[in-house]
């Protein structure tokens, strides 16, 4: 007890710990609206961009002579996501058949494009693994405003918007013969996506960061019965995941983006053989209420 207790009160640990909950709350948030849109690897996709990004970033740095040399890295990763999410959201909506090419030409460049930039910044290709695979012992007091400033937005766009992102999602020529402005709100998606992958890649890393956003909604929805209850389950099933695998981390050496998405899956195949039992409880409840009335 005293040595968790002492856990907790260094500051390391607590920045860990914050960190790991506003993005495990925040990002099935955005991930809801992807798997309403059947844009489940939309993630890894945007994932894939923002690695050219932190090694831009760390370009910038060495060019720039500053201290450290991956000090524009969350910066140059955020630029990245956001013009790399805006350009496939235009291929998606376009919809041609060399859609699917466009995508794998952006995906596999953005992994290309960071290795060969990461090595022009004087770095080599495992200066790049924290940010693949998650490092939550290296997150700074500045990394940690960056967390909390852009968590607040994906959560204020997704919580604020959430009727109208939901009407898109579920139906765009009905959601545009209502006068909705489809356009600018698919654009919106795609931002708030690309804010949740870079704000995501000290938890759990960008070759992860998809699970975090899927995971928790595929298990809340088998439990919920509307699109806000699977929102605010899987937001909860989110933060359970990355605080419940921060502490495993701590204790055990172990990853702790690879820990987290374990843990989510293993939520999730509890939940899928618990259903069963659940439905087959309350089937004779329902039976019985519907033959007394």
């Amino acid at each position: 007890m005293t040595d968790v207790l002492a856990m907790l009160s260094t500051p390391l640990f607590q920045r860990a710990l914050l960190a790991a909950l506003v993005v495990g709350v925040s990002a099935p948030v955005v991930g809801t609206f992807l798997v309403q849109r059947r844009l489940s690897l939309l993630g890894d996709g945007i994932g894939h961009v923002a690695l050219t990004g932190v090694a831009l970033g760390w370009l910038v740095g060495a060019a720039t002579g500053a201290a450290k040399a991956d000090a524009f890295a969350i910066p140059g990763a955020v630029v990245a996501a956001i013009i790399g999410a805006v350009i496939i959201e235009m291929v998606r909506s376009r919809g041609r058949t060399s859609g699917d090419l466009a995508l794998a030409l952006l995906f596999y460049g953005g992994i290309a494009g960071g290795v060969v930039l990461i090595g022009l910044a004087g770095g080599t290709s495992a200066n790049l693994m924290s940010y693949l695979f998650g490092s939550l012992a290296t997150v700074g007091t500045g990394d940690l405003v960056a967390t909390l400033a852009m968590s607040a937005v994906i959560l204020a766009v997704g919580l604020g918007l959430r009727t109208a992102l939901f009407a898109v999602s579920q139906d765009e020529e009905f959601a545009r013969s209502t006068g909705l402005p489809v356009t600018a709100l698919n654009v919106a998606v795609a931002v708030v996506a690309a804010l949740t992958v870079t704000v995501s890649m000290r938890v759990v890393g960008l070759l992860l960061v998809s699970a975090l956003m899927i995971v928790p909604v595929a298990t809340s929805q088998l439990v919920a019965r509307s699109f806000r209850q699977t929102m605010t389950i899987a937001m909860l099933i989110g933060g359970v995941a990355c605080v419940g695998g921060l502490l495993v981390t701590f204790t055990v050496d172990l990853a702790p983006g690879a820990v987290i998405v374990v843990l989510a899956i293993a939520i999730y195949a509890g939940v899928a053989a618990l259903r069963p039992l659940w439905q087959r409880a309350a089937a004779p409840a329902g039976a019985s209420e519907g033959g007394q009335g």
